[in-house]
This record gives structure tokens, C-alpha cells and sequence, in this order.
């Protein structure tokens, strides 16, 4: 006789260190679960109760208890329902990134994760001891295999459950987002529903963390590796899954097709990022709002359009700070992005603000040049205003440098990187315009031109100088931002960028460019993660040294 087994898929999004109020979460969506759902089990995400990445956090003598009284808080709870939660787990002298199986009052099982990142934005194995156990509990009279996160991407784990006698794997996550991570996913689990030969239910993370997106996506596969469930991208919910429990000859889950979400666009799902990255840092660090300076140029325009999408109008201020080489079109431009986005927007020229400097300085600018110096001097008069603003009215100062700027050091320390969240930091000027018109074309229904047309056909510039565009100084954005990837993301050498078809002149121009600007970045404010590879947590380069270009 065939029976069912419904799982819910617990797409939460938690706060690091908040174990009290995650714990909550949990209670509460495991008691939506019964209500509404009439589920057997809720899977939670990696490190539910103290929320993914904790880091040092974990370090924290006080850690161990906090989670000591999470875990006696959801067995007193009793709820009738399998809960799968994950943890922080001390014993004797180790700490284990763990999980467990609770119902009604009683830890039914508890898993040790085995396979421990330690690349990219990972480095649990400062943290965590690997376990070597699987984990196969019967729930309903069907043996299933729990892991967590990084053991689905090796192979041993699944085989060393589908060897004791699992016939479903459930695998809770906290997996960041970067481009085109949703399809390595289900490439990833088809191959390792295969090898298993078995269901798996992949529930993961939603939220940001600093530089860190997780988008969710939670799915569940068939024993061919099929997609037959899938939880929609950046959002929040319970999602639940009915699964088919064949007894005869053999005990055997079967999952139909179910509700599964329209997979999206590249530029849909990068501004989802965006705007979820803006949110989350914004509201978890109880910021009032954000305020921006507005220059007329495609970078701040979308800077503008992704934190009115992620926090209202209402919290969201614009500034224009023009000086002499400030033109017509910026103002108007800036002006018109305003009023149609409905956010505060004022004027402040810097002129006045400009020559005050150059009148400090006189005596040591003798007998030099007018140089870049002076349109630095620019750029930092607007990043003081714009910090005075952040100070006195508790508004998060949001940059707008994106990421092929920041690359070559086409920014100003203390000037237009001054502030605390770079929104484009790691976008590329090429997909800033792609997003400019997808913001426009399609994120609303009617579409709504947001971003001016005007300010996305103009040829880009700083605006420091008379009659100054961007390409005076660097390579054609396209071009660049090609031979950026290949260098910062893929760790190519000059020769094999140049074997790419690329100027040598030029590929060694933008390299030591790169190189050379290490220290302006360390200092740049963090910015949400998109890429395998970007400026921040998981590219780890050396401010000081004499390392010469790879051949």
C-alpha cells in the first residue's frame, strides 16, 4: 500500500549570532508546518541556530551554552514533527558542524558534517572538526540519510549512505549565490542521486550576510536526478513536497513533479541578489536608511533603482554635489531619476567647498602642476558631505563603484569609496548596463523606465575634468572587463590572456593596474558577492610585495 511523506522545506532567512530569535524561527515555522501543512518533517538550514557564516563567533566561550539552551528550548517545545536543525556541536574538545533529528522532546540522531570547505569564501576547518559517520534514521518507517552542505559535493558521503540502507537523502545547506550557481546545483544533484540511487531534498539558506547572498532555491530530485520540485530564488517560505512511499517488493520514495519555480534570467536573478544584499544589510544592522550621491552617471542611477527596489522611497536619500565640470545632462538626468523614484533629493554644490581646500593647501601646492591631485580633492568633497549626512541623520552611505573600477583603482580613497556598502562592487561595468535595462524592461509589470535613457547611451565619465570620459584612461569597457575576468577570476597569466586575442600592451597595462591597486580595495567598503571569484573575503592578495606578472 502506498503511503506519503511530506516534507517541508524551510527556505528561512536567519541572523547570525541571533540564536534566541533563530530558535524562534524555528518554533514557529515547524508549527506552521503541522498547521498548515501536515508535515512529517521540516528541514532547517545549515547552522540554523546561529545563523551562517558565524565565523569567530564560534570561538566565543558563551557559544556553547547559548546553544545548549537553544537545543533544551525546541525538546521542551514537544512539537510532533521531525525537525532537522543545524548546529554548532560541542564535544569534549572538538566543535562539529552539526545537525539533528528532534520530535516531541527527544534528539532522535545527530550528524557530524564530513566534508569541511576550506576555499573560496569557506574556511570551516579554522572552526570545525570533520565527522566520519553517516546518519540514517527512520522516519516513518523509511530509512533516511542526512548531511549537510559541502558533503553533497563529494561523492563519499552519498555513497556511505546509500551503503547503510538509506532509501532518502535529506541535505540541509547555507550555499552562497554567484552566476549560474542555481544549474551547477541540479547538474550536481542528478549526479549524486544517481551515484545514490536515491531522492534527495536540498533545502537551503535565503538572505544576506555582509558580502554573502544566499539565495534559497531549495529543490528536490527524483532517484534519476530529475528536478520535481524547486522553491522560487530570494524569497523567503515554507515549501513543502509530498514524496510516495512504496512498500512492496522494496521500501522505495517516488516524488512526482510538483510546484517547481520558473528558473529566470541572468540579469533577474543577479538584481534579486542585489536588492536582497541591500536589504538584509541595511535592516539587519538597524540602519535608518541609505543615502547616495546622485551624479547623472549609469552607476549611482542604478545604485539609486536597487536600494528603492530593497528598502522603499522612504528610506532612501539622493544627493547631487555638482561642480564646474558637472553637466547639464547629469543635472537633469539626476534630477528626473529622483522625482520618478520619489526619494528625498537635494543639491549641494561643491565649489565653494573645493576652493576652501585649494586655499589650505596653497602653500604646499607651489610649484607644482595641476594634476589628478585636484580632481581627487573633488571626489572628497563629496565623500565628506556625504558622511556628515550618514552621521547626522543615520543613514548607511551606499558607493557606487562597480566592480571594473575597482579592478584598475579608478576610484577615490576617502572620496567616492568613502562609505559603507558598495552595491556594485562586484559588477562589471558591462552588466551594469545590462541591468540598467533589465531594471527597465522587465522587473516591473508595466515595464517603467527608471534609469533615464539618456544617462545609459552617454559615454561614461567621472566628471573630473573638462570634457573627461572613461575611456581617456582605460581600455573599452567590454574588452576590459573580459580581460579582468580572466585575470581576477580564473587566475589566467599574461600569456594565456594574451593567447585570448587581447593587445599584450594593453593586458599588461590592466594587470599591473590591478596589482597595484591591492591597497585602495583593502580599504573599499564590502559589497555583495556575485562571482566565483570577488573582491573581498575569497581573493586574498598580498598589499606588499614584489610578485612579477605571471608569462
Amino acid at each position: 500500500m502506498a503511503r506519503q511523506l511530506k516534507i517541508v522545506m524551510a527556505q528561512v532567512n536567519l541572523l547570525v549570532g541571533a540564536i534566541q530569535a533563530n530558535t524562534n524561527t524555528v518554533i514557529a515555522a515547524a508549527k506552521e508546518a503541522i498547521e498548515v501543512h501536515n508535515a512529517d518533517l521540516i528541514a532547517f538550514p545549515e547552522l540554523t541556530l546561529t545563523g551562517y557564516p558565524p565565523e569567530d563567533l564560534l570561538l566565543r566561550p558563551s557559544n556553547k551554552p547559548r546553544i545548549e539552551k537553544a537545543l533544551k528550548k525546541l525538546t521542551e517545545a514537544s512539537l510532533n514533527i521531525y525537525l532537522v536543525v543545524g548546529y554548532p556541536h560541542s564535544q569534549g574538545d572538538s566543535l562539529f558542524n552539526a545537525l539533528s533529528v528532534i520530535k516531541s522532546g527527544n534528539i532522535l540522531a545527530t550528524y557530524h558534517k564530513q566534508s569541511l570547505p576550506n576555499y573560496q569564501v569557506f574556511d570551516e576547518r579554522r572552526y570545525f572538526s570533520a565527522g566520519s559517520e553517516a546518519c540514517v534514521t527512520d522516519i516513518n518507517g523509511v530509512q533516511v540519510a542526512f548531511t549537510i552542505c559541502e558533503d553533497i559535493w563529494e561523492e563519499g558521503p552519498v555513497l556511505q549512505a546509500r551503503d547503510a540502507g538509506a532509501r532518502l537523502l535529506v541535505n540541509i545547506n547555507a550555499s552562497p549565490y554567484h552566476l549560474n550557481k542555481i544549474s551547477e546545483r541540479q547538474d550536481l544533484l542528478k549526479r549524486r542521486a544517481l551515484s545514490g540511487n536515491m531522492p534527495i531534498v536540498y533545502t537551503n539558506l535565503v538572505g544576506g550576510q555582509d558580502e554573502l547572498v544566499f539565495d534559497g532555491a531549495s529543490m528536490v530530485v527524483d532517484c534519476n536526478g530529475n528536478c520535481m520540485a524547486m522553491a522560487p530564488a530570494f524569497s523567503e517560505g515554507l515549501f513543502p513536497v509530498d514524496l510516495g512511499i512504496q512498500s512492496e517488493p522494496d521500501i522505495k520514495v517516488n516524488v512526482t513533479r510538483q510546484q517547481i519555480a520558473p528558473q529566470q534570467s541572468l540579469e533577474d536573478d543577479v538584481y534579486r541578489a542585489l536588492v536582497l544584499g541591500v536589504r538584509d544589510y541595511v535592516n539587519k544592522n538597524n540602519f535608518k536608511g541609505v543615502v547616495i550621491g546622485l551624479s547623472g552617471g549609469i552607476d549611482s542611477a542604478l545604485t539609486l533603482s536597487v536600494a528603492v527596489d530593497a528598502l522603499g522611497s522612504e528610506r532612501v536619500r539622493a544627493v547631487m554635489m555638482p561642480f564646474h565640470y558637472t553637466s547639464k545632462i547629469s543635472l537633469e538626468a539626476a534630477r528626473e531619476q529622483a522625482n520618478t523614484l520619489n526619494v528625498d533629493y537635494t543639491v549641494v554644490p561643491i565649489a565653494k567647498i573645493y576652493e576652501a581646500f585649494l586655499d589650505a593647501l596653497e602653500q604646499e601646492f607651489v610649484d607644482f602642476e595641476v594634476d589628478v591631485s585636484e580632481q581627487n580633492i573633488q571626489a572628497r568633497c563629496r565623500g565628506v558631505l556625504l558622511m556628515a549626512i550618514s552621521n547626522k541623520k543615520g543613514l548607511l552611505v551606499l558607493t557606487t563603484g562597480n566592480k571594473s573600477e575597482i579592478a584598475v583603482g579608478y576610484a577615490t580613497l576617502y572620496g567616492d569609496m568613502a562609505g559603507g556598502f558598495d552595491v556594485l562592487k562586484d559588477v562589471s561595468k558591462t552588466m551594469v548596463y545590462r541591468l540598467a535595462n533589465y531594471r527597465n524592461n522587465n522587473y516591473t509589470t508595466p515595464a517603467k523606465e527608471i534609469i533615464p535613457s539618456v544617462v545609459i547611451n552617454r559615454p561614461p565619465s567621472a566628471e573630473l575634468a573638462p570634457d573627461q570620459v572613461d575611456q581617456d584612461s582605460l581600455p573599452p569597457y567590454d574588452e576590459l572587463d573580459q580581460i579582468l575576468e580572466l585575470y581576477v577570476e580564473q587566475d589566467q597569466s599574461v600569456d594565456g590572456i594574451i593567447a585570448k586575442g587581447f593587445d599584450e600592451v594593453v593586458v599588461r597595462k590592466v594587470l599591473r593596474l590591478v596589482d597595484l591597486n591591492e591597497y585602495k580595495r583593502r580599504q573599499s567598503p564590502i559589497g555583495v558577492r556575485l562571482t566565483r571569484r570577488g573582491f573581498g573575503r575569497d581573493r586574498r592578495y598580498p598589499i606588499t610585495n614584489a610578485w612579477e606578472l605571471d608569462d
